[in-house]
Parts: structure tokens; C-alpha cells; sequence
């Protein structure tokens, strides 16, 4: 038996796998190479569409499906398809609606299993296409010719974001969704229940793993249920302080190889189940 047969690990991109310079390193690379030679299955989980996935999965190439839309998909790159996903229903237009007559600067993107739309453009949104290379493709959230799996909000203004979780939490029917900040810019509406722990869980599920035989690290608030769900986890150096408290471990930041040093330490079974 190969030493990490049987071992599911799942790791979050940007402030994880991604150092701040948005590359991921050689040490971290070969870590994974060897992983997966070694009979594990490294794959991510990410709050991405799958479109904006492609150079990420030519890069690390997984050898298992990975989590997507913050939880709300499993994409199965040999398939080039959703294996599995969950839907927002149209009734979460109303809470988008309420945000862009209420919170006019609120930017607006709304994503579909093979697009991201932006509906509202504002300086975080521009920001997010740089970062990501996501074409602009725009279109009223009112006309979307795809079923919609998650909305995505953002202002730079911390006051802004602030303002919009409120509004979001108050609104009548928040209840029928769940909410995550999933980076200091961004908010999000998703499915109710859809979070990436309850897709690392299916994930496991599908693939045949015992989640106490999952890993899984992160840095920020939407990769807590992630952290929380698998049986061995870690959040980098640079973490935000809940997600540091979620973790069985702290391990080094983002741009010291973190995925080479958890998998080193797997390796000499420093790190136990």
C-alpha cells in the first residue's frame, strides 16, 4: 500500500495554494506530484465557476474532481462537466434587487455553470477581472440565459460590505439562503447548506474517502465549514483569526510552500488522523 493511499486532500487557491505574486511555487508543485504518486488525491476546493479554473487545473493537475462555486458544484475536469451542483432559485433575485436599489454601489456578478456575468461594475469588479482573467460579459441579472448558482457582490469600502451584510441578514427571506464573505471585497449569496465543507463531504462521498481521512487548508472565513468538516486541517500562517481557531493546525503562510510543508510533515508523520 502507497503511503498516502486513501488520503483525500483539498486545498483552498488564492492566499493558499496561490502565494500573493498569484503563482504557485516549485516546491509546492513537486509536493503535490508526489502526493499523488504516492497514491493520494489532491484536488481543490474553490469559490470559482469552473470556467476560471482552467489554468489552475493545467498547473497542479488533480487527480480527483474538485469543489467549486464555494461549495454549490463538483467539476470533473477529465469530463469537462458539473458532476454535481446546486441551483439558487430565481426567488434570490428578489434579494438582488433589493441590493441595487438600496446600495447603488454595491458592484453586481451573477454566475452560471459556464459563465461569469457582471451586472453591475464597479471597481471591485475590476479589480476581480484583472485578478482572474475573466472575460466582461455583461448582462441585465434579470435576463441571465443560464440557471443562476451564485451571486456575487463587492465594493472596496469596508463601510459598504458592512452595510450589505446587514441588508442581506435583515431581508425577509435570508433565511432561504446562506451568506459568506469569501474574500475582504466580496459577499456572497449561495444556496442554502452550500458551503465548502458540505461539498468537501459529497466530494468524500463520491470518491469512496472516509472524511476522517480528508485534509484540507485555507486562509479565510468561507474555508472555516472546510476546515471544521475535515478530519485533518491546517490554515496558513497568513489566515484570517477564525479561520486560524477553526484548524487542528497553524501552518506557514502562503508564500513558504504551505502545501510542501503539510505534505512534508505528512510524510514523517508529524501530522497524525
Amino acid at each position: 500500500m502507497k503511503k498516502f493511499e486513501g488520503l483525500l486532500f483539498c486545498t483552498d487557491l488564492d492566499g493558499t495554494l496561490y502565494a500573493d505574486d498569484k503563482t504557485v511555487s516549485k516546491e509546492n508543485l513537486d509536493a503535490i506530484r508526489y502526493f499523488q504518486a504516492e497514491g493520494g488525491l489532491f484536488t481543490f476546493i474553490t469559490g470559482r465557476v469552473p470556467v476560471a479554473t482552467r489554468e489552475i487545473c493545467d498547473t497542479i493537475r488533480p487527480n480527483a474532481p474538485f469543489g467549486c462555486i464555494n461549495g454549490g458544484g463538483i467539476y470533473d475536469p477529465t469530463k469537462e462537466a458539473l458532476i454535481w451542483k446546486r441551483e439558487l432559485p430565481e426567488e434570490a433575485l428578489e434579494l438582488v434587487r433589493c441590493v441595487d436599489a438600496q446600495l447603488p454601489e454595491i458592484g453586481i456578478q451573477c454566475n452560471t455553470e459556464k459563465h461569469i456575468w457582471f451586472n453591475k461594475d464597479n471597481q471591485t469588479m475590476q479589480t476581480f477581472r484583472r485578478i482572474t482573467g475573466a472575460p466582461f460579459l455583461t448582462c441585465s441579472y434579470e435576463e441571465l440565459p443560464e440557471p443562476l448558482l451564485k451571486v456575487v457582490m463587492g465594493h472596496p469600502e469596508e463601510a459598504q460590505i458592512l452595510a450589505l451584510k446587514a441588508l442581506l441578514d435583515n431581508h425577509p427571506k435570508a433565511g432561504n439562503y446562506d451568506f459568506i464573505r469569501s474574500e475582504r471585497e466580496l459577499y456572497e449569496i449561495l444556496p442554502k447548506g452550500v458551503s465548502k465543507g458540505s461539498v468537501l463531504q459529497k466530494m468524500a462521498e463520491l470518491l469512496g474517502i472516509e472524511m476522517r481521512h480528508t485534509i484540507a487548508v485555507g486562509d479565510y472565513n468561507n474555508d472555516i465549514a472546510m476546515l471544521q468538516a475535515a478530519g485533518l486541517s491546517f490554515a496558513v500562517a497568513n489566515a484570517v483569526e477564525a479561520a486560524k481557531a477553526a484548524a487542528d493546525h497553524v501552518t506557514v503562510s502562503n508564500n513558504e510552500h504551505a502545501i510542501a510543508a503539510i505534505i512534508d510533515g505528512l510524510s514523517r508523520g508529524v501530522f497524525t488522523f
